[in-house]
């Protein structure tokens, strides 16, 4: 059984946790603009929790691919009301998904159990943070920035590059029982990377610590079957399910009932002895 601790908590990981994605920007690829209100925000997360999400994923800006990055006072303005209210009324862990080390300590002084870095900690202040901090960290595997990821040549061995890029985080020395790895699908990878990523999620090498993926209503997942974001649900939950088999431990989603649902069936099937 995977375990990870948070500054609050340990967390046992016996069935595949999930992680609901609350987009708190106008342009995030799936939601943008739908929970920007913080009235909305709320109801949403709430809505999530209800739906059996696990943690709470939190997000101020986009990072979709040709995205710009925002101030770290513009990135506060959006999150800071949020969390407060987040951070009264739910029990389950609040993650913050930022690159930035100032947002991060802010969050973490607020409250904030988990970060979620899709830049995988190479800002070395954010590093130092993840260090010396009691907060979980997600670390991410991204080939090049959001504002040009999308435009980059095919990696000579993708597989290898992410499995690197663990092995560096995994020598850090006091950072593993708190640190959760995702090998960034759709960060950098074009679809036939983002396949090769999913056929092979058990060969990646990440000691004891929690995989996490997220695939949810992708582009490369639309790219393959010729569909539109919001028809791209059962493709996600299909990639999931595989990703457990593969042995994911966290599922990053925007859809958290429909896939709490799958998992609940997949299990029924998979661990019982009828």
């Amino acid at each position: 059984m995977k375990e990870f601790y948070t500054s609050k908590r340990r967390i046992e990981i016996d069935k595949p946790l999930i992680m609901g994605i609350l987009n708190i920007t106008p342009d995030s690829f799936s939601d943008g603009g739908l929970f920007f209100p913080t009235d909305r925000a709320i109801s949403r997360a709430l809505e999530m929790v209800k739906e059996g999400a696990d943690i709470i994923d939190v997000g101020a800006e986009s990072t979709r691919p040709g995205s710009k990055s925002i101030s770290v006072e513009e990135e506060l303005d959006r999150l800071l009301p949020v969390l407060r209210e987040l951070l009264k009324k739910v029990d389950i862990p609040i993650s913050v998904d930022t690159r930035k080390p100032e947002v991060a300590k802010i969050c973490i002084e607020e409250g904030v159990e988990i970060i979620n870095d899709v830049s995988g900690l190479k800002n070395d202040r954010m590093l130092e943070l993840a260090i010396s901090s009691k907060a979980a960290f997600i670390a991410m595997h991204m080939r090049g920035e959001p504002e040009y990821m999308h435009k980059l040549p095919p990696s000579e061995n993708i597989l290898g590059e992410i499995n690197e890029f663990f092995l560096k985080l995994l020598s850090v020395k006091g950072l593993n029982d708190r640190l959760i790895l995702d090998p960034g699908i759709g960060f950098g990878k074009n679809v036939n990377e983002n396949f090769e990523i999913l056929s092979s999620l058990d060969k990646l090498k990440i000691g004891e610590c929690p995989l996490l993926i997220g695939v949810s209503k992708k582009s490369f997942l639309g790219n393959f079957l010729g569909r539109e974001v919001d028809e791209r649900l059962p493709a996600t939950i299909a990639a999931n399910l595989f990703g457990i088999i593969k042995g994911v431990d966290i599922l990053r989603v925007h859809d958290v009932r429909e896939n709490k649902d799958a998992i609940e069936v997949f299990y029924k099937l998979m661990k019982e002895d009828f």
